[in-house]
């Protein structure tokens, strides 16, 4: 059963990530590509937490929520697993351009992960109401 607490977090969470996209595709019109990239991947990764919120799991760890995603969904079947594909380059390219020295993201990269992210957003946004109205 779906609690009123569980629909306002996994909205607040859809909204995280709507956000997301927002930013990055802003700041990639800017030519901010590096921050871009930090929304697009953020976009998916509130997406995720959004899913996690359905089955009552909860983490701020993004290698645990990555891993639940793979898990819960990929595993199963509810998602292809292009969806963890882009959800692990993307952590991957977040991590390099944040954390490595001189590391260079290239406008291709951005704009193919900020492309991934909207579809990724998009997609569970549809399973999560396809699976809300299951419940009904």
């Amino acid at each position: 059963m779906i609690t009123e607490n569980i629909k306002a977090l996994m909205t607040y969470r859809l909204e995280q990530a709507n956000e997301s996209l927002e930013a990055a595709t802003a700041l990639l019109e800017k030519d901010l590509i590096r921050p871009s990239v930090n929304r697009a991947y953020y976009a998916m990764f509130y997406a995720v937490l959004a899913l996690l919120t359905l089955e009552k799991k909860e983490t701020s760890k993004h290698g645990g929520a990555i891993a639940l995603f793979d898990r819960n969904f990929v595993k199963k079947g509810i998602f292809a697993k292009d969806f963890s594909r882009w959800l692990h380059d993307a952590f991957d390219l977040r991590q390099r351009s944040d954390y490595a020295a001189l590391y260079r993201v290239s406008m291709d990269e951005a704009e193919k992960t900020l492309e991934n992210a909207r579809a990724f957003v998009m997609e569970v946004t549809r399973q999560i109401k396809k699976i809300t109205n299951q419940g009904k």
